[in-house]
């Protein structure tokens, strides 16, 4: 196991904007705090959705696209540094009208109305290739 203790440097809730990609708007609020390192939580809802499964097997993400409307019930991630940019790893538990779940890795989505809170720490996360699962990991 790695672990670090981090010190908060600030913390930030911010909207996202309607029609922008919902991954890019987070990465966008770390760029504009300067935050290498960071944990968030969001919610909101988004108009269409690609989520990515990783399978451990083929040690490839396989993409699955919902062009609906869907609601965002729960998304956490982190913000780190991936080959010099920030990066925001973004998990989500999306929501059809029926209430069936699908969750996953949310590469990308169309923001319909989003509400993040984003934890900012002083040291920066910094991913790097990881042998064991092919994924570029922070370690």
């Amino acid at each position: 196991m790695n672990y670090r203790e981090v010190e908060v440097t600030g913390e930030y809730m911010a909207s996202l904007d309607n029609g922008a990609d919902w991954r890019e708007e987070i990465e966008s609020l770390a760029d504009e705090v300067g935050a290498d390192a960071a944990w968030f939580n969001a919610m909101g809802a988004v108009q269409d959705a690609e989520v990515w499964f990783y399978d451990q097997e083929d040690t490839e993400y396989q993409s699955v696209t919902f062009d609906e409307p869907l609601e965002v019930a729960a998304c956490v991630g982190n913000i780190a540094l991936l080959e010099g940019d920030r990066f925001a790893h973004t998990h989500a538990v999306l929501s059809r009208r029926s209430g069936q779940a699908l969750a996953g890795h949310l590469d990308g989505g169309t923001v319909f109305a989003g509400e993040v809170y984003l934890r900012a720490f002083e040291e920066p996360l910094e991913r790097e290739h990881d042998e064991v699962t092919d994924l570029d990991l922070w370690l």
